[in-house]
């Protein structure tokens, strides 16, 4: 098992972010220093700009007249341009460039996190989380009910609201896990990547695995040379939400099942959330799974049904009914 102080996705993004700003702000500091090592006079004008920077800062929190010192202010910025290009320098060549204006690179507009560091959490989530390109292309909006007819197309309609209205609704409260039953190609994956990215986007963590990675993750534990565990079980316990997909397609070992069971189990403990998808009927999972583990899954998750035929297959033929 993985150290619990190992830094989560988000963690590892933020930091990196924060490493970023450091080292944009060791390299002004560096090209500052290199223009007052070239520039006679240069390393004064900063110096003044600095320190009327400090005073106007100061002077406005106290309600005082900030207008002559942003005089002042404008007028060194002038002679700090004209002294750069008498020494053949853009007149920004002093300037702090961010790469996010609207935060200065800080992260934060006020006490609201900016739209840059939101983008970097999530899309470190997303990465981490297994979903991989499935997430660019499979939301709510691209779950076509054109493949489904008559009662077939209602049930499906009520499923796929529920799904969107149990992403909508995620919180640190949400403790519903959700079985996800019907055949293949009837749109549990498409479904839950799109709540998945939804609830990524929310600012929680989520790990998505298939069935056969799942338990490839703890057969490498049981059968690696040395394998001394690289952390990748602890997700499994500690994600805010875990989906499993296509359970029922892995090879069936006590080994997998004490696994299946002891994550099972410690979610449902612990009330996090885990969402499964599975091609197995309910007879289907008692026959294949163990009473511990069958059990589990059709008493304390909602069954939500997928019905109709093969969407996959009817793209291939071309074939869309209504």
């Amino acid at each position: 098992m993985g150290t619990k102080n190992e830094p989560t996705p988000r963690e590892r993004a933020a930091e990196r972010f924060r490493g970023r700003l450091l080292a944009d702000n060791a390299a002004f500091d560096a090209n500052l220093a290199r223009l007052s090592a070239e520039i006679p006079g240069f390393a004064e004008i900063t110096a003044e700009l600095e320190a009327t920077g400090l005073k106007c800062f100061h002077c406005a929190i106290n309600g005082g007249d900030v207008d002559p010192l942003r005089r002042e202010t404008k007028k060194l910025r002038k002679a700090r341009c004209d002294l750069l290009a008498a020494h053949g320098y853009p007149p920004d060549a002093a300037d702090r460039k961010y790469r996010c204006e609207k935060c200065s690179d800080s992260g934060f507009v006020g006490l609201e996190m900016c739209s840059c560091l939101k983008r970097e959490l999530t899309l470190a989530a997303i990465e981490s989380s297994g979903l991989g390109k499935l997430i660019e292309t499979q939301n709510f909006k691209s779950f076509s009910l054109d493949y489904y007819q008559g009662r077939e197309r209602d049930l499906m309609r009520a499923t796929r609201n529920r799904i969107e209205r149990y992403a909508s609704e995620f919180s640190e409260k949400t403790t519903e896990n959700l079985l996800l039953m019907g055949a293949t190609g009837l749109g549990k994956t498409h479904l839950t990547t799109s709540l998945a990215k939804v609830v990524i986007e929310k600012g929680f963590d989520v790990l998505y695995r298939p069935a056969g990675e799942f338990f490839a993750v703890f057969n490498r534990q049981r059968f690696g040379d040395g394998y001394e565990g690289d952390g990748a079980e602890r997700g499994f316990f500690e994600a805010d939400l875990l989906i499993l997909d296509d359970l029922g397609t892995e090879a069936v070992t006590q080994y997998t099942l004490s696994w299946l069971y002891d994550v099972i189990n410690s979610r449902l403990n612990a009330e996090k959330p885990t969402i499964i998808n599975t091609n197995l009927s309910e007879e289907a999972l008692r026959e294949r799974y163990d009473d511990r583990i069958a059990s589990r899954l059709l008493f304390n998750y909602t069954p939500l049904y997928f019905v109709g035929r093969d969407v996959r297959d009817q793209k291939t033929r071309g074939g869309v009914r209504k």
